[in-house]
């Protein structure tokens, strides 16, 4: 899908996670085709870099540029068991109380309550330690859209 981004971040394979707009957007001409197709709280990387500049009173140097961009990867802990490389599973996140150093693993940005995803790298044993003594795997997801 096409957005719109700050010049300064409009660079093949930088990944964002869509915040929502910022008070400006309300009146712009290019709400729609910046942020229209983008959902609230999604990681994205940005896959191809058009030519064209516009001016926006949002981002650094008032310039954006038409990008490219999918839904990121996103890496993720878990204390499944039976997961592989190709299987689907819907995303519950964990039950856990503690933050640690790894609290961003196991409630990683852009990754949604009941999301349909695919394991796209079974990355094996983590090899930190758990500080509920829980055993956790590091996948790599994709999205089933």
């Amino acid at each position: 899908m096409i957005t719109l981004i700050g010049k300064d971040l409009a660079q093949k394979g930088t990944e964002f996670v869509f915040l929502g707009p910022a008070e400006e957007c309300d009146d712009c001409r290019f709400k729609s085709s910046c942020i229209g197709n983008l959902e609230l709280n999604r990681k994205y990387v940005i896959t191809d870099v058009k030519e064209n500049e516009q001016k926006c009173q949002v981002h650094s140097q008032n310039v954006v540029i038409p990008v490219e961009v999918e839904r990121a990867e996103i890496d993720v802990l878990t204390t499944s068991k039976n997961i592989f490389e190709g299987s689907t599973f819907t995303y519950a996140s964990p039950e856990c109380d503690e933050y640690c150093e790894y609290h961003d693993l196991c409630f990683p940005e852009g990754l949604l309550e009941n999301d349909k995803c695919i394991v796209l790298k079974n990355q094996g044993k983590h090899k930190g330690e758990c500080k509920k003594g829980l055993n956790l795997n590091k996948l790599t997801l994709g999205f089933v859209i």
